[in-house]
């Protein structure tokens, strides 16, 4: 959590725009290493797109680039970032990343950056989990699915049931620790009554898990059937 990591986050290849970003302590100065524009990189306004350039050791010009900078904790990963924004050339995305790493910046692992948003209480585990079905949902309802995890309805459900058993557990535990103080204990059937509505509430998001599963991989199906009974018509 003390490095600060970089990693090309558009898709490598040619296209028209690409996307790096930098995380940790020191993003505004890995950047600042390799940025020219009429603001330095340390007090470029936050959340504000400013244009300048990257710049190879010698002063050459390696893309003309948009950077914008946050500060933590308002940031992805809840810490100090900054985007670049370049044109989507394989060597010039390529050679900004390398000038990135030679500044101080360390490659990132394979989903680093929602790794540290979930250590920076950004998001639960179920909210990083969405992020990938985000990226690769191919369907609608797949998508409209990633979308309700990822704004964090499947944690509030998850957190909700934790807080009523630990409420139970603390009924149960003051009560036989405080045997002196006025405490009402709940009758046995009011406490099993109570922990039911937490298993039904379980039971029930379980039942869901089948429906998430063919929303993110789909279901493989055949249409079998003898000829010119209509199994193209069908399909369409």
């Amino acid at each position: 959590m003390d490095d600060t990591i970089a990693a090309i986050s558009s898709p490598f290849g040619p296209g028209a725009v690409a996307l790096l970003r930098v995380s940790g302590p020191k993003a505004r100065a890995v950047v600042g290493g390799i940025y020219r524009g009429k603001t330095g990189v340390e007090t470029l306004c936050p959340r504000l797109q400013h244009l300048g350039r990257i710049v190879e050791r010698s002063g050459e010009t390696v893309d003309r680039v948009l950077v914008t900078a946050f500060n933590a904790p308002a940031s992805y990963t809840g810490e100090d970032m900054v985007e670049i924004g370049c044109h989507g050339g394989m060597l010039v995305t390529r050679r900004i990343f390398e000038l990135l790493l030679a500044a101080g910046a360390r490659a990132a692992e394979p989903g680093e950056f929602t790794r540290r948003a979930f250590l920076n209480g950004k998001m639960d585990l179920t909210q990083a989990e969405a992020v990938m079905d985000l990226i690769e949902a191919r369907t609608t309802l797949a998508l409209r699915a990633a979308n309700a995890q990822l704004e964090g309805r499947l944690g509030e459900r998850a957190t909700a049931m934790r807080g009523d058993l630990l409420a139970l557990l603390a009924h149960v535990e003051a009560y036989i620790d405080f045997p002196d103080e006025d405490i009402d204990p709940d009758t046995g059937e009011a406490m099993a009554a109570k922990l039911e509505a937490v298993l039904w509430r379980g039971r029930e998001l379980i039942a869901t898990a089948e429906q998430g599963r063919l929303l993110r991989e789909g279901a493989a199906t055949v249409i079998c059937g003898a000829p010119n009974v209509g199994k193209s018509s069908l399909l369409n």
